[in-house]
């Protein structure tokens, strides 16, 4: 947003007189809003210029919120509130002007916080760590080395950071880029088309230096020797360092034994694939910032997404995202079933997983013309008993030697609750244990699988 000072202030007058609907206290705005201004509105973050340090801490604490409904109100999109103080306002303005030389393009997205990183089993040490750092910047864990697949949260985490220091921190300085960026930053530098600031005077400004998916420098000498220099700077004296990877410092190549030494001389944590219920809560959190009713999603179909896209994220992302796209433009529904779900991600599960998709049919096929049986009646829905063995043997290979999520198999088997096919597998299990029979027909279906 690029509004003018005029602008500014009148949309500062129309949110206080907005917020004086749930404030009436007068002594509230003279001594905490007095002399009160808009400094900027920039990347979903309105700066407010007070007149104190006291201020900034009472504001930030107590009535951010109050403040954040009522700017939501005029301004008619959501932003967060930023307090400072003149002084330090004045300060960064200057080294914008005097240094801004280098990541112009460095965009932090306000929406990623702490607040709203679902942490689980497979992350929570590594947000503990992130907001530990966040709090407490050169004094411990220092460097903060994360790693991980890709789409797992890294890069959240270090936007987490930088949008904490900004509210939390009034004086504070982050820097936050990618290792390409920085590699594309220092050419230009070194081979004269950047002029002004030395790169490493910029980079070693900063309180807080973070660098996304180091791993892409290896092999990059010039920038890796730029960047050890900055690195002994930056620690040297006392500033923050953050670096996400996609391997452990260990297992990097590419890279100066004495770097990687440096990388791994803090607290290494790793990230790792999210489990079921970690899926679930990022998905119910989902519907909620998308101002949708959980009420509209049958319970089973958040797990029928958790069981099949959470390999990372982003693929619980573009599922969810198809699933929206489905019930609002091909088939509109005011609740979300499980038969409606497969719909609209069967071909995305079918591309995830075809082969699967292909032995299920398999072994459904191989077991039903063991027992002389017809695919349809064990998938159907008959009690007889021989039917009933047979559907529980194929559910139990397909569990075993394919993995499938017991949700997928209930499906395959005509719908079936997810509990129904966990207790046909124990069924068989048990029947393992003490039937050595059992065993026998488990390893000629296997036998016939392989012919």
């Amino acid at each position: 947003m690029n509004e003018t000072i005029s602008e500014l202030r009148s949309a500062w007058s129309r949110i206080q007189t907005e917020l004086g609907k749930t404030i009436e206290d007068r002594h509230f705005f003279d001594v905490y809003l007095g002399e009160s201004y808009i400094h900027s509105i920039e990347n979903g973050t309105m700066t407010v210029v007070v007149g104190s340090n006291l201020a900034v801490t009472i504001l930030r604490t107590k009535y951010s919120t109050l403040i954040q409904d009522a700017a939501k109100t005029v301004l008619g999109t959501p932003v967060k509130v930023k307090f400072d103080i003149k002084a330090n306002i004045q300060a960064i303005s200057e080294l914008n002007e005097d240094k801004q030389t280098f990541f112009r393009s460095q965009v932090i997205n306000p929406s990623l916080t702490f607040d709203s990183f679902i942490a689980g089993p497979s992350n929570l040490e590594a947000k503990q760590a992130a907001l530990y750092v966040a709090q407490n910047p050169g004094k411990a864990f220092n460097p903060l080395f994360i790693y991980s697949n890709s789409g797992l949260g890294k890069t959240h985490l270090m936007h987490a950071i930088v949008n904490y220091v900004h509210e939390n921190m009034p004086g504070k300085k982050a820097l936050y880029c990618d290792s390409s960026d920085f590699i594309s930053e220092y050419v230009k530098f070194a081979t004269g088309q950047t002029k002004g600031t030395a790169f490493k005077d910029y980079c070693t400004g900063f309180d807080f230096f973070l660098i996304d998916d180091i791993q892409n420098m290896a092999t990059k000498e010039q920038s890796c020797v730029a960047f050890f220099t900055i690195f002994q700077d930056l620690y040297a004296h006392g500033k923050q360092i953050v670096i996400t990877s996609d391997k452990h410092p260990a297992e990097l190549k590419g890279f100066d034994e004495r770097l990687k030494s440096r990388f791994a001389a803090g607290l290494t944590i790793s990230i790792n694939q999210p489990d079921v219920p970690t899926c679930i809560a990022i998905l119910k959190s989902k519907i909620e910032n998308s101002l949708l009713d959980i009420n509209s999603f049958d319970p089973k179909v958040l797990e029928l997404i958790a069981e099949n896209f959470s390999k990372n994220i982003r693929d619980i992302d573009n599922a969810f995202n198809k699933l929206l796209w489905y019930v609002t433009s091909f088939r509109p529904t005011k609740y979300i079933t499980m038969e409606i779900a497969y719909e609209a991600l069967q071909s995305l599960i079918d591309i995830k997983q075809s082969k699967t998709k292909l032995n299920e049919q398999k072994i459904i096929s191989v077991v039903a013309d063991y027992y002389n049986k017809t695919p349809s009646q064990l998938t159907g829905t008959s009690r007889q008993g021989e039917i009933v063995f047979a559907r529980h043997i194929a559910m139990y290979m397909i569990r075993k030697m394919l993995d499938t999520p017991y949700t997928k198999i209930g499906i395959i088997f005509g719908g079936k609750d997810h509990s129904t096919v966990m207790n046909g597998v124990e069924k068989v299990e048990k029947e393992l244990k003490t039937n050595p029979n059992i065993e026998i027909v488990i390893n000629e279906v296997k036998s016939l699988l392989k012919s």
